[in-house]
């Protein structure tokens, strides 16, 4: 009762709240802004869910709803602290506690005022720096030195044993030398900077996360447009001359791969290698130190990347260049500005792996979590979690042991000698497995990992002590890397070794971890694949991912999981968070910023009554008359639309089989469905594992280029697939997606192994809590067998509201959706599609044919070109 009273109160208090959006806010972002808020305002636990559409400003809202709370709650804190510093003086004469009071007011005001006029000198030099365009100064010339070493097999070597290097401690991601040179620049406990050095420890922070680079380049884009106040209590900033604005701490975070300025490392290109080959560069035994790593002797140097970095808003290029420019790692220094940060932006993975956050030195406890283009958090952290192992890549690795082996076997010793040897027979042991799978009746399958380490006796080696040692030993990226020196040097080419780059050994290690792993949350399969040769794969699949998201769900503050198509919500409470509150969950589903004539949106369950509904399940959609009249509905609309018509199918296979039938004649017609296609618009395709580049660029180019006289094609027409590369991540604004058609329900396969074995997980542990909550065991299973087909239903509709929003870009923008298949018709499937899609659905389409929507279709279009006329 007191939290509902609580969140009342916050949302009356949002209704006139400031967001600082630089522009002037549609209505459905002071919605969104005010959830954000209200989510982050109300307590430890909450989490918001939120779909906001693409092009109705998204990553502003986050922005502007979560720092301006940020600052607020900082504000409010620090005014706090003031008043229970003032009672616990309540004793004193009431002129001593003031003068207490103003000194830390004072005090408070003092350090604010040192970061802030600190930062503002580095922005000025920035600013300098760029009217002058001073060229950066480069390093590739200063690091030639890194290239050579005094004994030539130094680099390939195994150490000799050092215990030591074995103990784990708080920085337990990093290896012995990273967590020296961290504490060595103040980070890890040995030693702290000088007070006079200290910058302002923000102690709430935003960590910002989304799937790429480019879409975290493209948050940090937009948060250079928004000004903040400044984060003092009311109490200090009353009555000095300090700005009224504050400028944000942002500190973008990567791997090793995105900020090493080292080139020998840099060029080593994969992850496993470059990390490596970066802890080998700082071990006390290198003749050959990076020269870029921090050092305890030029703090000043850290302390400089930390105040630019902390300065201007940087992205991960910025930050690359910054370390450049000053000589030092950017991954190391800028663990350096993390305390001074309020807001961090970084890539999935390094925020879903707890291993990552650890190395990162990333504390979630009482933090906010953002987590954007969150449709794709599901399938992120299974991927996360995932492995994969073909026979040929044992083979390769087996051979690339030997020719180790013969070059360095005589100058092993110890535990270096019995551990290679322990990798030879894991090797082994799996390839025996694997060849025998070859012979299985079945093409994929459930494994029983036990199977898997009875060969060559891998289940009497202690596997996390192996991999402990492979790990601590660079043993994966010192074989790899001599064999790559040997091809390049043309010495002992083998048919079969592995091309450089290719982290073979490294793919072997991932395996172990998830084979150690393994518990009811995770399951291997195996898959036999064609090609030149026969090959077998063997996938480690995490089914649920609750545990591993679990570190995150209950440190946080706060976490919002926001995205353009998020519908169905139910998936990401029941995954992610299954026994959270309900009253800690906060849904929100934004309509579209477009006006409601901008959209028209339309289900076809069929052409007309006689002929067959549209159904494209697996049992009816081979029926040919059905495809036939599917062809003649797409030209109908080819006929009325102008510029460009994409149509997602729910599979490469089925769009084959469909072009196959609509290039065959029917009954006495000259011309077939596919010449009347082409005759009306220019076709294009998406084709499986080919490049969607160049069809974009000739599609687009259909459209939007100049035809010569005569040329009667009214625009183009795409063919694609849901859940393929155009249906994410692709613009179709404007002329490009004038009307967007999705053909039938694209379920996944419930055959596979791998969606067998979800359904499953997830239909006996829904049963299990249930009993356990005190219900029937009659109910329990119906209630899970529900819980089952509603997941499964689920994935099959967020792919289809992705596609979907592949149309309306922005404000201005207007399009056409048809949805064809007479399940559009029923509410289940309805109540799953985004709210502003539902809104604009014409709600009884379904039973009105063709011919009434091409009607529709027509006045939609009319309405559009003249409005269009009259504007011009």
């Amino acid at each position: 009762m007191a939290l509902t009273a609580e969140v009342d109160s916050i949302a009356h208090e949002l209704s006139s709240l400031d967001f600082h959006h630089p522009f002037t806010p549609y209505d459905v972002q002071n919605q969104f802004m005010q959830t954000v808020y209200q989510v982050l305002e109300t307590g430890q636990g909450q989490v918001g869910i939120l779909e906001s559409p693409t092009g109705t400003g998204k990553s502003l809202s986050l922005i502007c709803a979560s720092l301006t709370w940020l600052r607020n709650h900082k504000a409010t804190r620090q005014e706090a602290e003031l008043q229970v510093a003032g009672e616990s003086y309540k004793d004193e004469p009431a002129w001593i506690v003031e003068q207490l009071l103003s000194r830390k007011r004072q005090e408070l005001l003092r350090q604010w005022e040192d970061r802030e006029k600190r930062l503002a000198s580095f922005r000025l030099r920035e600013k300098i720096q760029e009217e002058r365009s001073r060229k950066r100064r480069r390093v590739e010339d200063v690091s030639a030195a890194v290239e050579t070493t005094a004994d030539e097999d130094a680099e390939w070597l195994l150490d000799a044993d050092d215990d030591d290097a074995r103990q784990e401690d708080a920085l337990s991601g990093l290896s012995k030398e990273s967590r020296e040179i961290l504490e060595k620049i103040g980070l890890g406990g040995r030693m702290k900077q000088t007070d006079d050095e200290d910058i302002l420890e923000e102690k709430i922070k935003i960590y910002y996360t989304s799937r790429t680079h480019s879409q975290l380049s493209q948050f940090i884009t937009e948060l250079r447009r928004p000004v903040f106040p400044s984060s003092l209590p009311p109490s200090v900033a009353k009555g000095s001359d300090v700005s009224s604005t504050e400028p944000v701490k942002l500190l973008p975070l990567s791997s090793r791969q995105k900020l090493c300025i080292n080139p020998s490392v840099a060029r080593l290109g994969s992850v496993q290698a470059i990390n490596d080959r970066c802890t080998e560069l700082q071990q006390a035994k290198s003749s050959t130190k990076c020269s870029f790593v921090p050092k305890e002797e030029l703090l000043s140097q850290t302390h400089q990347f930390r105040d630019s970095a902390l300065a201007t808003l940087p992205d991960i290029e910025d930050l690359h260049l910054l370390g450049k420019s000053l000589s030092i790692c950017p991954y190391y220094a800028s663990r350096v500005a993390l305390p001074g940060a309020e807001i961090i932006t970084l890539p999935y993975p390094l925020l879903l792996q707890r291993s990552a956050r650890e190395a990162l030195g990333i504390k979630l406890e009482g933090n906010v979590v953002i987590i954007d283009e969150a449709h794709n958090i599901l399938d992120a952290i299974s991927n996360v979690h995932a492995a994969e192992l073909q026979l040929s890549d044992l083979r390769r690795g087996r051979q690339m042991l030997g020719v180790y082996v013969k070059r360095f076997g005589k100058k092993l010793k110890g535990i270096n000698r019995v551990n290679v040897g322990r990798v030879g027979r894991v090797i082994d042991g799996l390839s025996e497995w694997l060849e025998g799978a070859l012979k299985l009746k079945n093409e994929h399958g459930i494994v029983d990992p036990n199977d898997l380490t009875r060969h060559k006796g891998i289940d009497q080696i202690n596997i996390y002590e192996l991999i402990q040692y492979i790990q601590e030993s660079k043993l994966a990226y010192k074989i790899e890397s001599y064999v790559a020196h040997v091809e390049s040097e043309g010495e002992n080419k083998k048919p079969g070794l592995s091309k450089a780059g290719t982290p073979v050994l490294h793919m072997l290690v991932s395996f172990l971890i998830a084979l150690t792993n393994l518990g009811s949350e995770g399951r291997i399969f195996y898959q036999k694949t064609q090609g030149a040769t026969a090959d077998v794969k063997l996938t480690y699949l995490l089914l649920s991912p609750t545990h591993a998201f679990s570190s995150i769900a209950s440190s946080a503050r706060a976490v919002i999981l926001a995205g353009g198509t998020m519908s169905p919500f139910q998936d990401y409470k029941d995954q992610l968070f299954p026994t959270l509150d309900n009253t800690k969950v906060t849904s929100l589903s934004c309509g579209h910023v477009i006006p409601a004539e901008n959209l028209c949106v339309w289900t076809l369950a069929s052409t007309n009554t006689e002929s067959p509904p549209f159904e494209f399940s697996f049992k009816h959609r081979g029926n040919k008359e059905m495809m036939n009249q599917l062809g003649l509905a797409i030209l109908n609309v080819c006929n009325i639309v102008p510029d460009g018509v994409v149509v997602f199918f729910p599979s490469y296979g089925y769009l084959d089989e469909i072009i196959a039938v609509w290039q065959q004649r029917q009954g006495g017609s000259s011309q077939t469905t596919w010449d009347r296609l082409q005759a009306r618009k220019f076709v294009f395709r998406d084709t499986k594992g080919e490049s969607s580049e160049e069809v974009l660029r000739d599609y687009s180019e259909a459209i939007l280029g100049t035809r010569p006289a005569g040329d009667k094609h009214t625009g183009a027409l795409l063919l694609s697939v849901v859940g393929g590369k155009m249906s994410e991540g692709i613009n179709f604004s404007d002329r490009l997606g004038r009307c967007v058609m999705v053909v039938g329900l694209p379920y996944p396969n419930i055959a596979s192994p791998d969606w067998k074995a979800k359904l499953e997980y997830i239909e006996s542990t829904t049963e299990a809590r249930l009993i356990k909550e005190g219900q029937s065991s009659s109910d329990a299973t119906a209630q899970a067998k529900q819980a089952a087909r509603d997941f499964y239903e689920n994935a099959c509709m967020r792919a289809v509201n992705q596609s979907i929003g592949r149309a309306i870009r922005h404000r201005g923008d207007y399009a056409a959706i048809i949805l064809v298949d007479r399940r559009y018709g029923t509410p289940r499937i309805r109540n799953k599609l985004p709210g502003w899609i539902q809104n604009g659905l014409q709600q009884d389409s379904h039973e009105k044919g063709l011919g009434v929507l091409m009607g529709a279709l027509g006045g939609f279009f009319r309405k559009k070109s003249q409005a269009s006329s009259g504007s011009a």
